[in-house]
């Protein structure tokens, strides 16, 4: 890149892209903290904290957490890592093979989305009890339902049991869990907010 284009330009995955992009002009827009999910063909988690955003040895995997299975699943997963992980038991392409059918042709009232919502709510109380994260923002072909929404506030709410006794969660849930302000361009706009970020830096080295 560098050999062909002497301009500055930055690098991240394209769900951290997304959560820079909601933290800039979206959902999350002011806040500090932030979790980005988006949940389609895989599940990517990215995170913003103290303004910035999360790397360490790489960068966060969230999509790979374990979770509690639901009881009444006997889906066996598929990840092809670790099975029954967040992606192999709630992307996409598992509810199409535990269903065989994809998600966009099942009823909103299927049980699949009990099940979808279980998955969901179990990583979004992890993130929260971890991250502490002032916004969680879900995106993603599979949160085209939106009635999904509702009842992933519902099972957070229920899985924290009031320990987490901020307003956030125990008033304003409906605005805490959310889609992102910026809609399908999520990611488009962080790649522009990379881009931003990399002029910025640009400058401060040579002023």
């Amino acid at each position: 890149m560098r050999s062909e284009f002497s301009v500055p330009f930055g690098w991240d995955t394209d769900v951290n892209a997304a959560a820079l992009g909601e933290v800039t002009w979206g959902a999350a827009q002011g806040l500090d903290n932030c979790v980005y999910y988006t949940i389609g063909t895989g599940i990517g988690v990215g995170l913003v904290a103290g303004g910035k955003r999360v790397h360490g040895m790489l960068h966060p995997e969230g999509g790979h957490i374990r979770t509690r299975r639901h009881p009444e699943d006997h889906f066996a997963g598929l990840c092809p890592y670790h099975g029954d992980c967040l992606e192999g038991m709630a992307a996409g392409p598992a509810i199409q093979a535990r269903w065989q059918r994809p998600g966009s042709e099942l009823p909103a009232d299927h049980s699949a989305w009990e099940i979808e919502a279980f998955y969901i709510a179990e990583s979004i109380t992890t993130a929260i009890l971890l991250h502490s994260p002032q916004k969680v923002i879900l995106g993603g072909g599979v949160m085209q339902q939106h009635h999904l929404f509702p009842m992933i506030r519902e099972r957070v709410v229920q899985n924290l049991n009031g320990y987490v006794n901020a307003a956030q969660i125990t008033q304003h849930i409906d605005q805490y869990i959310v889609q992102p302000g910026l809609g399908q361009h999520a990611g488009l706009c962080g790649a522009l907010a990379l881009g931003l970020e990399a002029l910025q830096q640009h400058a401060k080295l040579n002023s």
